[in-house]
């Protein structure tokens, strides 16, 4: 069925009273993001889950049923909260679509090193030697468009990953295991705290034909090291940079002696931070950077 959308843009600090205000007001669902018209906001490319937003100005989008009493509970909603708006609040209407699936429309294979790639589903590759993953990444995020996923792949594509074990812990769509799998590793575990992210790498394992080389796993179900040590010969995260700091005991145990590591999700200015959680057990190579994001890698010692 067809929708309303009720937009709004607040001061952060009336973030948390505008989203209350909404859901008491009726709203079937509302969403926080980046007013991306706002020239002064430095972005902030994936908030952790329930984190307060970093943006001085925060868009609220609020979901109403495009119906006599949806478009009243809406207008009601926008008249309350209108003197807490830095713009006039706006009711659009909304189709009903698979949203999950639109940002796929018109998403062409992309290329990683030498011959990785990543593909929608609906598309193909011909270009000889090509290794492929094909993704529907469902509703988790992974899809080798954003910088620091790229950097990720770009860095497995060079990897030496002919029979290893590789541990993808904060696997989102899957992508990272499942392009080392194809790439020539032996078993993959892929590791995330959201069931509906451990669905969607479990379908894309099994539609690129590695599923019964890969495991997922939620982190809780993450056995620690046995009394023979850690069994993973590469351990690749691709989170945010507070998770990665928090995480450094967790990675660096489950790394084998010599084995190689891969952070990323991290901003160019973060990389001291997460370097410093790390240097005590890796030796660290300088980062590589792309568009903003960067990537630390290096060996276990």
């Amino acid at each position: 069925m067809p929708w309303l959308q009720l937009t709004l843009i607040v001061d952060r600090g009336q973030t948390d009273l505008a989203e209350a205000a909404l859901e008491d007001a009726g709203a079937l669902a509302v969403t926080l993001d980046d007013p991306a018209d706002d020239p002064l906001e430095a972005p902030v490319l994936e908030p952790a889950p329930a984190a307060t937003p970093l943006w001085r100005r925060v868009r609220l989008t609020a979901l109403f049923d495009d119906d006599d009493q949806g478009r009243a509970l809406a207008e009601s909603a926008a008249r309350a909260l209108r003197p807490q708006c830095l713009a006039p609040p706006r009711i659009t209407p909304l189709d009903d679509r698979p949203w999950e699936r639109v940002w796929m429309e018109g998403i062409a294979p992309q290329h990683f090193g030498r011959r990785l790639w990543v593909c929608p589903r609906n598309q193909s590759v011909e270009e000889p030697g090509a290794v492929v993953v094909d993704l529907d990444p469902g509703l988790a995020f992974g899809t080798g468009h954003h910088p620091t996923t790229a950097l990720c792949l770009t860095w497995l594509d060079a990897a030496e990953l002919a029979g290893r074990r590789v541990l993808d812990y904060g696997c989102g769509s899957g992508l990272l295991a499942i392009a080392a799998l194809k790439l020539g590793a032996a078993a993959a575990v892929a590791v995330d705290h959201d069931p509906q992210a451990l669905e969607a790498a479990a379908d894309n394992a099994a539609d690129n034909g590695v599923a019964g080389r890969l495991r997922v796993l939620s982190p809780e179900q993450l056995r620690e090291p046995s009394e023979r040590g850690p069994v993973f010969d590469v351990v690749v995260a691709n989170i945010l940079a507070g998770p990665l700091v928090e995480l450094a005991p967790v990675l660096s145990a489950h790394t084998k002696a010599g084995g190689r590591l891969a952070l990323s999700g991290l901003l160019d200015h973060q990389v001291e931070q997460v370097s410093a959680a790390y240097r005590h057990a890796f030796a660290l190579a300088p980062p590589e950077t792309q568009q903003g994001g960067a990537l630390l890698h290096g060996y276990r010692a």
